[in-house]
């Protein structure tokens, strides 16, 4: 779990104690801004209207959100791919493993059919049993799913145990059904909220972050939204601003070894894709993770869901006939597609950051939130602020 090292960037504990107590209810229109809102803006495609994983049509997030007492700090998000009954009309699905300490169920099932048939939910390490319960009690109970007799739970995690008291087990069955009948479109909370509420990253407090990118037309126009719950260490990069290593808060400062894990990322597209080309774009959020300074650590559970949207590629799991057809996007343009993976998910994990409480928890511990006037200076320093002021639509070569 990561460490902040520099307590004097931010509030006292007595302060982050009445603020963690205090059962303040947070919203989009109250969180702290976002990066963009600030001026940090990653790469050259421009976000949907929500510059969230919701910018993909018909996909839901929902959160619960567990803040009691001293030492819990935990919850679960959901992430629904379409508000039908996904059992009866699955999306097509992949999952990556960038490294394979960690707990995602239900992923092996999804990368051997190519289709993905529940909610998606994040939630702590411990509570995956649950969740996974959860999850199969809600799908049988719809209707349609009465004789239904399998049910593949996709369930993942990060461990939230620095903050968290995470062998009490406080997630139970109603926290995952909520999250999953109160998802909704449009905005989403962000920061410590749902299954980010005890999370660590890159040496700050971490949590839910989501961005979205969508392609010119002329690049096929299809919106690509990520959501992440991070919970990993390294060296914060912003648009490559040494932000990290300026402030003297980075993975290893001490040269002693630190297991940081984890790092869950959900990559949602309209475009028709099926699992091989799913596949083929979870990959590359794992490159947004890497220009935010993350390395994929030895303890660090790293995977990406990636799922179509797509009405036109859903499978009906009562198909009759003998062969099915779809249209998918052809390899030679899944380039713009690859770039608004990274985008989104570079974005999202520094929403994580920017949005994120400083949060008191378990054993006095402390997850101190990014100092974020400290790091726009740095950003400023290093010219990685307002990128989009220096996009031109003028063809290489083009006289100035």
């Amino acid at each position: 779990m990561t460490r902040m090292k520099n307590p004097q960037h931010v509030l006292s504990v007595a302060v982050i104690s009445l603020v963690c107590m205090s059962g303040i209810k947070y919203s989009p229109d109250t969180q702290k801004k976002t990066a963009r809102e600030v001026g940090v803006v990653c790469g050259i495609l421009k976000p949907g209207e929500h510059n969230a994983i919701t910018d993909v049509a018909g996909v839901l997030v929902g959160h619960t959100t567990l803040n009691r007492g001293s030492s819990v700090r935990t919850g679960v998000t959901a992430v629904l791919p379409h508000s039908g009954n996904l059992f009866l009309e699955k999306v097509p699905g992949a999952v990556f493993v960038a490294n394979g300490f960690g707990k995602l169920a239900g992923s092996t099932q999804v990368n051997e059919l190519g289709t993905i048939e529940t909610p998606i939910i994040l939630t702590n390490t411990l509570s995956v049993g649950t969740a996974v319960s959860a999850v199969v009690q809600y799908m049988i109970s719809l209707p349609g799913n009465e004789q239904v007799r399998s049910v593949n739970a996709l369930v993942g995690e990060t461990n939230d145990g620095w903050l968290n008291s995470i062998r009490d087990f406080n997630v139970s069955g109603s926290d995952v059904h909520k999250a999953i009948t109160c998802s909704k479109s449009g905005r989403v909370l962000q920061g410590c909220v749902g299954a980010g509420t005890g999370t660590m990253c890159l040496g700050f407090k971490g949590g839910i972050g989501t961005s979205s990118r969508v392609l010119p037309e002329k690049l096929g126009g299809w919106t690509v939204g990520v959501l992440v719950q991070t919970n990993f260490g390294g060296i914060l990069s912003i648009n490559g601003a040494p932000v990290g290593r300026v402030m003297g808060n980075y993975s290893f400062q001490n040269y002693l070894p630190e297991e940081d894990g984890s790092c869950m990322i959900i990559v949602a597209t309209d475009a028709p894709l099926l699992h091989r080309n799913l596949k083929r774009l979870a990959s590359r959020a794992v490159l947004g993770m890497g220009l935010c300074g993350g390395y994929c650590s030895n303890g660090s559970g790293d995977y990406v869901i990636a799922f179509s949207a797509n009405k036109k590629c859903r499978i009906s799991s009562f198909e009759e006939a003998g062969v099915v057809h779809f249209d998918e996007v052809p390899n030679s343009r899944m380039s713009p597609l690859f770039l608004a993976a990274v985008e989104a998910t570079q974005e999202a994990i520094l929403n994580s950051l920017f949005v994120a409480e400083t949060t008191s928890g378990r054993n006095g511990h402390n997850g101190y939130a990014l100092p974020v006037d400290e790091a726009i200076g740095v950003c400023n320093q290093y010219n990685a602020l307002h990128w989009d002021a220096d996009l031109s639509n003028k063809p290489r070569g083009a006289d100035k």
